[in-house]
């Protein structure tokens, strides 16, 4: 008896967790893409604001993107990532890395592309975010598409810390709270 009150007792407290986070939100997997994407969203968005101009043409090395190419490669890749998975049309610039230069240009079509995304997530919930869509990953469930740009703009944002911290520029990720 005594065995089984514990398992009982283990399993409620394994699962208790679970069950809260599921009664405090209908749709919990898309809940945590959201949040995925605006954890990393604030630090690509402060290092566009923060790098002085000249730096969107650092390269560390010539057969490597400029600092500015890697802000617009976010940019379309959240334009592109982020339509494929949701089916809504690209509401800003596309083609920004081959199209778009200068520090304010570069930062409203990175936060053209951000704000695309979320309304891509908001018309999610996890019965949709279940059907599959075709992107270049293939046949993929929409909210692993989704999932799949946060880990993208995660990436690159490893490549601008980086480049940052060859020009002595403290990641505002690292920047003191």
């Amino acid at each position: 008896m005594t065995r089984q009150l514990t398992a009982v007792a283990f399993a409620a407290l394994l699962f208790m967790p679970a069950a809260a986070f599921a009664q405090a939100s209908a749709n919990p997997f898309t809940d945590a893409v959201k949040a995925q994407l605006a954890q990393i969203k604030n630090p690509v968005i402060r290092t566009a604001e923060k790098v002085p101009e000249d730096m969107y043409a650092f390269k560390p090395t010539p057969d490597v993107r400029s600092l500015g190419q890697l802000i617009a490669h976010i940019a379309d890749g959240n334009i592109g990532i982020c339509g494929a998975a949701s089916g809504m049309k690209p509401t800003g610039a596309t083609g920004v890395e081959k199209s778009v230069t200068g520090k304010a240009a570069l930062q409203k079509a990175l936060a053209d592309s951000f704000a695309f995304c979320e309304a891509a997530i908001a018309s999610m919930d996890d019965k949709k975010g279940a059907e599959l869509s075709k992107s270049f990953l293939g046949m993929q469930p929409r909210l692993m598409v989704l999932a799949f740009n946060n880990s993208h703009v995660n990436e690159h944002y490893g490549n601008l810390v980086t480049y940052m911290r060859l020009k002595g520029i403290v990641p505002p990720s690292s920047e003191p709270k």
